[in-house]
């Protein structure tokens, strides 16, 4: 049986007014040779959106994230109609229907689990659920920074960084619904506990396609 590769998609993926990203992301989904992904979809902007309008209105935090989760399920639902018949029909709900749907060999591409959690934080728990071999955050950054690159054009890019210094470089994430960024506390602990090997890099199908390949050494790597 394929190893099992968790690659967790950031929600600027599905952000597209066409179809042309989702239908690149899934031409090298299916093109991915001796693995079976798992991919994790991001809510994104689109997630945002909804979450800002509905805090507005005096929604509370719990529903804000049921919302969230809702609308990175929809996102999934986009990406397993690109990929056809090479993907498992359905979006999984929990970590048991995740670890069923692998069984199949299909393209499992699943979003939210759980409120309170990053799509990051689900991706880690479901590497660690099915022993998936790698763990692929792909986001809109090149990889983990010692400052944001987004508002820092000096910000330093690390090759390799350890949980510990993530922790503390990243300190404590903001909790609020939508607010996730990169790597949150629950990941990370989750990846140490299990020793997943983990990798962040910019969301690009060739970049993740060199990276499962290990053609390429592109973004973080996460060490122990």
């Amino acid at each position: 049986m394929a190893a099992k590769i968790v690659i967790k998609l950031s929600g600027k993926v599905f952000s597209s007014e066409t179809d042309a990203d989702l239908r690149q992301y899934a031409e090298m989904l299916s093109e991915l040779r001796d693995v079976q992904p798992v991919v994790i979809a991001g809510g994104g902007k689109i997630a945002r959106h909804y979450i800002g309008i509905a805090r507005s209105l005096g929604l509370d935090e719990a529903s804000l994230d049921i919302m969230g989760i809702e609308v990175s399920r929809l996102n999934a639902k986009l990406l397993i109609a690109a990929l056809g018949q090479k993907a498992y029909p359905a979006v999984p709900k929990d970590l048991e229907e995740v670890s069923e749907a692998a069984e199949s060999g299909k393209i499992i591409v699943t979003g939210g689990l759980h409120p309170g959690q990053s799509t990051n934080a689900t991706a880690a728990l479901i590497a660690e659920k099915i022993g998936a071999s790698r763990f692929i955050n792909a986001t809109d950054v090149d990889g983990i920074y010692d400052s944001d690159p987004r508002t820092n054009k000096n910000a330093k890019l690390f090759d390799k960084i350890t949980v510990r210094q993530c922790l503390e470089l990243l300190g404590q994430e903001n909790a609020a619904a939508g607010g996730y960024d990169l790597m949150d506390m629950v990941a990370l602990k989750v990846i140490e506990r299990s020793k997943i090997d983990t990798t962040v890099l910019r969301s690009d199908p060739k970049i993740i396609k060199a990276a499962v390949s290990k053609d390429s050494a592109a973004g973080t790597h996460i060490v122990f």
